[in-house]
């Protein structure tokens, strides 16, 4: 395939430090709550989100190499329709486009693995890096629980109403432990992302991307970038390891964990997370509030 067309929104004041904001596996840019969008730019921020490759409105891979776990699992990058390298470069050159010459970029999970690939090829682009319930690509480390592993690998249902009670079981399968949302908002945002965009096939190209992607460890040893890692202490997804791992990977870089926090963003640490982000932007420099 030639170009690929991102779906984004930037908002905020043009004179502020931009804020790259990635998302994880089969996210779209809303999924990120504009709650915590409302904080970013409280800060002095301004975000960008966009839809990844093969989620939301960007550009779809329909002609990708079906899923296949074995080629997954052996790293066979010939069995992918592309890799974590081509999605870091899908968002670097977001930024050529918007004439945008560097950015914060705060990552989750997937994301965080995006945001660690594009520091790596495009570090002139990434003033800082901030990587949330993430992983280097090591395959050395804890596993994700057997319940989490399942809803992972669950293709979902293609009618709206399953659709939306599946993702409500996988929320309280990987969501916080200790600051779990109301039934009824995971409905909401489950509808809102059928209706704007409902591509499985998708989702698992993009798995098999991390999956073929191999481990970064090394490559994050030469990193020279204020990193924050933050990782909730009880997620059954990307176990804490895989946090402490990549904070231990990248050069000093700060660890954050978070108690009662799993494979999400509740609200309850939003302030958290948003202040630790400002004080790692802090760390480049950047006159944030």
């Amino acid at each position: 395939m030639g170009s690929v067309e991102l779906c984004y929104e930037l908002l905020g004041e043009p004179g502020d430090p931009c804020l790259l904001l990635v998302n994880g596996l089969g996210g779209q840019l809303i999924a990120w709550d504009d709650g915590f969008l409302e904080h970013l730019q409280e800060q002095g921020f301004r975000v960008l989100r966009f839809d990844n490759r093969d989620a939301g409105l960007s550009t779809e891979f329909s002609d990708g190499p079906a899923f296949d776990l074995k080629a997954g699992m052996a790293g066979d990058k010939s069995a992918a329709a592309y890799t974590l390298d081509e999605m870091a470069d899908d968002a670097a050159g977001l930024l050529d486009v918007l004439g945008i010459p560097g950015v914060h970029v705060v990552g989750v999970s997937m994301g965080g693995m995006i945001a660690q690939t594009m520091a790596i090829r495009h570090p002139s682009k990434v003033l800082t890096l901030c990587s949330i319930m993430s992983t280097t690509g090591s395959r050395n480390l804890a596993p994700s629980t057997p319940e989490a592993q399942r809803v992972l690998m669950t293709r979902p249902p293609e009618d709206r109403s399953s659709f939306i009670e599946k993702e409500l079981e996988t929320y309280k399968v990987i969501g916080s432990p200790d600051f779990g949302l109301p039934d009824d908002r995971v409905r909401e945002g489950a509808a809102a992302a059928f209706d704007r965009s409902f591509r499985p096939d998708g989702v698992a190209r993009q798995l098999m991307a991390v999956m073929v992607s191999g481990d970064r460890t090394l490559a994050l040893n030469d990193l020279d970038v204020p990193t924050l890692v933050i990782h909730g202490e009880d997620d059954p997804l990307i176990r804490a390891s895989g946090g402490k791992a990549t904070a231990e990977a990248i050069p000093g870089s700060r660890l954050l964990i978070i108690p009662g926090m799993g494979h999400d963003l509740p609200p309850a640490t939003w302030s958290q997370i948003v202040a630790a982000i400002v004080d790692n932007a802090r760390r480049a420099g950047e006159r944030v509030r």
